[in-house]
């Protein structure tokens, strides 16, 4: 995922693009926001995913998902083997659906070349298996 940089002098956690994560069927967050900007591999507020349906795996079995950022700031979300999401951060589209999210208020959001990586949840339970960074060359 690009970097979230805590420079954002956020009163909650700091700020940054977000792969969802979270059942969509029981969870509440699922049904908000916008043509299902807020259900599972979405990019958070902003981008739906693609609703494939191989993606999704039962709860209680282990789903792997993937994210994978380019130099040319192309972004892919993957959830199972399956590319289910794919932008590109800087482009005339991406500042345009930032600009009528909740994130319009941050300058540069979703642009930081650098930063640190965030999991967050908002008091369910979460477990992750094995996680990995990986610089591509």
């Amino acid at each position: 995922m690009p970097p979230v940089t805590e420079k954002e002098n956020s009163n909650a956690s700091a700020i940054g693009l977000e792969y969802q994560i979270l059942d969509d069927e029981r969870h509440p967050d699922a049904k908000l926001g916008s043509i299902g900007n807020r259900t599972l591999a979405s990019l958070y507020d902003l981008i739906p995913s693609i609703k494939h349906p191989n993606a999704k795996r039962a709860i209680g079995e282990w789903n792997k998902g993937m994210i994978v950022v380019y130099p040319d700031n192309r972004v892919e979300h993957w959830l199972n083997g399956i590319k289910v999401l794919d932008y590109q951060r800087g482009t005339p589209y991406f500042y345009a659906l930032v600009a009528r999210s909740k994130y319009e208020k941050w300058p540069n959001f979703g642009m930081a070349e650098k930063g640190k990586i965030l999991l967050q949840d908002h008091g369910n339970h979460v477990v992750f298996r094995s996680i990995k960074i990986k610089e591509l060359k």
